[in-house]
């Protein structure tokens, strides 16, 4: 089993670095974080064992649960080393609870959850780095800032003493092909280059976009976090009445 996680691992990293010589550029501009949902604490030990440094999860509750789980099976050195993502929607409520569990929070669409987030940071004298997550599908359904409210969104968590926007991050339409999603990723590059220049845009450089079914597109478009579940893990067993795009 051990075996078989290095082996995936190793496929992946491999398909990144393939990725990465397409587009001229060098396979450590890109990080690959594996994502958690509804994958057995077994594999994602081994993963880590194997040499996987990031993990993402998309239900605060899931990281309440399992975190302590997956480090109790880690010697201590490993399990610091470990960086912790926060890839889901995130409800206001729950900005509280994310701030004790994760690094960063990759998925934060509006004001008034960054504001949250930023005064329980705040509360434990922490400094948290974000992404703003971008609906460039335009589907109802999907969190993510709307492209015309994003420079008004970056403005505003500019004004935040304990948050620092860092990127933007991305989920395409369902597709079964991958080209299908690379205008989308070749999109959110370009409102990061020009965001820069705006204000609350002095430290954007990540693009986190591209999953197990795509992630190679994305980073010949740019990609610096990839969020890679299945080609990582292996297949998860579906949640009841669940639909939409895998990790």
């Amino acid at each position: 089993m051990t075996a078989d996680a290095q082996e995936r691992l190793r496929s992946v990293r491999h398909r990144i670095a393939r990725a990465c010589v397409r587009a001229g550029r060098t396979p450590e501009a890109v990080q690959l974080v594996g994502v958690c949902k509804r994958q057995p604490i077994e594999r994602i030990v081994q993963s880590i064992r194997a040499g996987l440094g990031q993990l993402g999860e998309n239900y605060v509750q899931a990281l309440q649960e399992r975190r302590p789980l997956i480090e109790a099976q880690l010697e201590p050195e490993l399990a610091a080393q470990l960086r912790w993502r926060m890839v889901g929607g995130l409800q206001r409520n729950k900005a509280r609870a994310a701030i004790s569990v994760v690094d960063s929070v990759d998925s934060v669409d509006r004001a008034s959850l960054a504001e949250e987030l930023d005064k329980r940071a705040a509360a434990v004298s922490r400094v948290i780095d974000v992404c703003l997550q971008v609906n460039l599908s335009r589907e109802p359904r999907k969190g993510g800032v709307d492209v015309t409210g994003l420079p008004a969104l970056l403005e505003a968590c500019g004004t935040l003493s304990n948050l620092r926007v860092v990127g933007l991050m991305t989920i395409p339409a369902a597709s079964d092909d991958p080209e299908a999603s690379r205008p989308s990723f070749a999109r959110l590059r370009e409102l990061r280059d020009t965001l820069r220049e705006a204000p609350g845009g002095g430290n954007l450089h990540e693009l986190s976009m591209g999953m197990s079914g795509d992630f190679e597109v994305a980073v010949e478009e740019g990609a610096t976090l990839v969020r890679v579940g299945t080609a990582l893990f292996g297949a998860r067993d579906a949640a009841p009445g669940s639909t939409g795009r895998d990790t």
